[in-house]
């Protein structure tokens, strides 16, 4: 009988650990959703299954407001991300090796590796001094602080794509005498689009839950709804905000799985 190679799961424990990792992980936000259908005012003690926070919250013309702007900067921080990823991936890509790509490589990614807190202090503090100078206080500065932070998160998934698409197929096209921008355009983007669309999503997700970053950048009245949550828990902490995280839960949840059924690999 063939020697079994080691493997990990048969260690003493492994399933015990596992196991324990997942409730861990999981039991909290079970938890949160259950009390997110509280009938009690209080958090912790329920007092039977209602729809009545959900309605508080679909109601809260505060929540209302957070939510667009989550979605306005989440899908304009995504689209500008993805087209930037989508360029710089190319860039590393679909050319010879040439000095300096590996530098670029790790710049590209530096978010990834530094501390959000770190990044949010630095963009706090260019931005303030923009603020300063230009008198401009809108919106913007979420969105190129959001779009900064994801172009990474995009980026992978673009990449990763790219690397596994068969070059030959440009390279045909190319002896077909296709243009550069024409083999771009019929070949390498419809292939590159399951790629382009999971790094969209990944970055957008990203964007949705930020905290840290909108927390140190915003100006008064920008409240995300992240931020809003995290406001409210200052206050008075109702299930009306566990109502709001499950919402936003779900969304999280059906664009991770389109995100995954998007990058999966195919037999």
């Amino acid at each position: 009988m063939a020697e079994r190679g080691f493997q990990i799961s048969r260690l003493p424990g492994f399933a015990t650990m596992a196991v324990a990792a997942f409730v861990l992980l999981y039991l909290p936000i079970v938890t949160l959703v259950i009390f997110s259908f509280n009938a009690s005012n209080s958090v912790a003690v329920w007092g039977g299954f209602s729809l009545h926070w959900y309605g508080d919250a679909w109601a809260n013309q505060a929540v209302k407001d957070a939510t667009v702007r989550s979605l306005v900067i989440g899908v304009s921080a995504s689209v500008l991300s993805t087209t930037l990823a989508t360029l710089a991936a190319l860039g590393t890509t679909r050319r010879r090796a040439y000095r300096g790509q590996t530098l670029i490589y790790v710049m590209i990614n530096q978010p990834l590796m530094v501390p959000e807190v770190v990044t949010a202090v630095a963009l706090m503090i260019f931005f303030g001094i923009i603020k300063v100078a230009t008198g401009y206080q809108g919106l913007g500065y979420l969105i190129a602080a959001h779009t900064a932070f994801c172009i990474p998160f995009a980026y992978l998934p673009i990449r990763a794509r790219l690397e596994s698409m068969d070059l030959s197929l440009e390279t045909a096209a190319a002896d077909l005498y296709a243009t550069p921008w024409q083999t771009f355009r019929r070949v390498t983007l419809p292939l590159l689009a399951p790629g382009i669309m999971a790094g969209a999503m990944l970055s957008f997700v990203i964007s949705l839950d930020d905290v840290v970053i909108t927390e140190f950048v915003k100006s008064g009245g920008q409240d995300t709804l992240p931020t809003y949550m995290l406001g409210q828990l200052r206050r008075a902490f109702t299930p009306e905000v566990n109502a709001i995280s499950t919402m936003l839960l779900g969304v999280t949840v059906v664009l991770l799985t389109a995100f995954f059924l998007l990058t999966r690999k195919r037999d």
